[in-house]
């Protein structure tokens, strides 16, 4: 396994569309009050590790820049459409439980979210989504905070700890926390 730095990783916080239960992928959409306070918690958690200075790389959706503002105590940050959510196609902007009805006889809403979500009509593909993640995760070469989002996050994470595909979708999508990720092993960190 590739030896990787140490790397805090936080998911932006909830979303008025996550709330409602809509599809997002690379579609804006802003924080509830709710996503609010998420990025409050880990803003509370990042304090101490923000006074080692660690680079931080944010992807660049309106949700994501949202918590980092919050998080990070207005701490400059790099944007990187690598760590973008995966597209999802003809489902972006969609209400799931839509979906779910019209779903082909070979997927099922109990499907791990990164394998569904990958398949989306018209959408990345889990191939390129895959890549594009490990292109950014290949250039970390010191400790680094990372703001991102759910399955570009398990991807990401996956990949720093030497999950297989189909370990990836049993990895946690909390909001409101930070990942520690170092030597291989996942830890949480919550207030």
């Amino acid at each position: 396994m590739t030896t990787y730095p140490k790397i805090w990783f936080l998911r932006h916080g909830e979303t008025e569309w996550n709330a409602e239960g809509r599809v997002q992928g690379q579609t804006e959409s802003v924080l509830s009050a709710r996503g609010v306070d998420h990025a409050k918690s880990q803003a509370a958690l990042m304090a101490p590790i923000l006074e080692q200075n660690p680079p931080c790389f944010v992807s660049p959706l309106k949700r994501t820049r949202q918590t980092a503002d919050i998080a990070l105590g207005g701490r400059a940050y790099h944007t990187d459409d690598r760590l973008k959510e995966v597209f999802a196609g003809d489902w972006e902007s969609q209400l799931r439980a839509d979906i779910f009805k019209t779903l082909p006889d070979d997927m099922s809403p109990d499907m791990p979210h990164i394998e569904f979500y990958a398949r989306a009509p018209g959408g990345e593909g889990f191939d390129t989504f895959q890549a594009r993640v490990r292109s950014f995760v290949a250039t970390l070469t010191e400790p680094t905070v990372i703001v991102a989002h759910g399955l570009s996050g398990q991807l990401l994470r996956g990949e720093l700890c030497g999950l297989s595909r189909a370990d990836l979708g049993k990895l946690s999508n909390r909001q409101g926390v930070v990942y520690v990720l170092e030597n291989g092993v996942e830890t949480i960190l919550e207030l």
